[in-house]
């Protein structure tokens, strides 16, 4: 039997980095990215809108993965953020079914007349603000729960595992949210969970944060600054205002539609759909 060294801790017999060992070492880059930024910041008294706080997070975890890719010798583009046309066709399509993954429970709680709509004053001008913040929130998102940490879990553990522990992970950082209490945060918690699964089925899809990205922003962005409902138990003002005539597990209550019935399953079906398609890339895992 050979006698474990202190390299074989850190290396595989490849002489590559173990998996464990990048997560604390991305965390790092981050912080390393971040403290400074923000410690200036504060210094000078700057105060940031909620959008700039996520952009500027979001421009940490991008620069962190680039560091580590960088450490691994491997491009940033590995991580699914190339610019080219097939990443824009991806991105729209992300859009395109966010988008139905909220309109969808909406219409059939409209249809079972568990809402009703308002088109409150002032509506239309909370449209392009909440794009803003949306875009700024998943991107920050999308980047920790699929970019590098994913992908190194991948590579470690294969595919379901990284999944189903990055979606624990999505869950818990949910977990003390506005209105997570009680049944809510059942029916919440499920939904989430299963929306993590969704996010990263799009990424092994196609292996690029375009499609999640795309869903992610789409769906937040229709169901709180279109629809008017709560987005995972903020906010709650849009373009509509919806009135709630069911129960909460029906409706979602002022948590949203991803704490509804009908959210879990249109959910639960976009992901069936998902796991189906054959996607664009033949790989099946990132590089090791």
């Amino acid at each position: 039997m050979t006698k474990p060294t202190l390299r074989s801790l850190f290396l595989d017999s490849e002489r590559r980095l173990r998996t464990g060992w990048w997560f604390p070492l991305y965390l790092f880059c981050a912080g390393a990215f971040g403290l400074p930024v923000l410690f200036v910041l504060h210094a000078r008294g700057v105060e940031l809108t909620e959008s700039q706080r996520h952009a500027l997070t979001a421009s940490f975890f991008i620069l962190a993965g680039w560091a580590c890719q960088a450490l691994r010798r491997r491009p940033l583009a590995e991580l699914g953020l190339r610019l080219d046309g097939r990443w824009l066709r991806e991105l729209c399509v992300g859009l395109a079914l966010g988008a139905a993954l909220m309109l969808a429970p909406a219409l059939l709680l409209t249809a079972v007349r568990a809402v009703h709509w308002q088109l409150p004053a002032g509506g239309a001008a909370l449209l392009l603000p909440g794009l803003g913040l949306c875009a700024a929130v998943a991107l920050g998102e999308e980047v920790f729960f699929r970019g590098f940490l994913f992908q190194r879990l991948v590579h470690g553990l294969g595919r379901w595992p990284a999944q189903l522990l990055v979606a624990v992970l999505f869950v818990a950082t949910h977990w003390n949210n506005p209105g997570m209490s009680g049944l809510t945060r059942v029916w919440a918690s499920v939904n989430i969970f299963l929306a993590s699964l969704l996010f990263g089925a799009a990424f092994l899809r196609t292996r690029a944060l375009a499609m999640p990205l795309g869903l992610h922003l789409a769906a937040n962005w229709v169901q709180g600054s279109v629809l008017g409902f709560g987005v995972s138990g903020f906010g709650g003002a849009g373009l509509l205002q919806p009135e709630l005539k069911g129960p909460d597990w029906l409706t979602g209550g002022a948590f949203g539609l991803e704490a509804s019935l009908p959210g879990l399953l249109c959910v639960a079906a976009l992901l069936a759909l998902v796991l189906r398609w054959r996607g664009a890339s033949p790989a099946d895992n990132p590089s090791p």
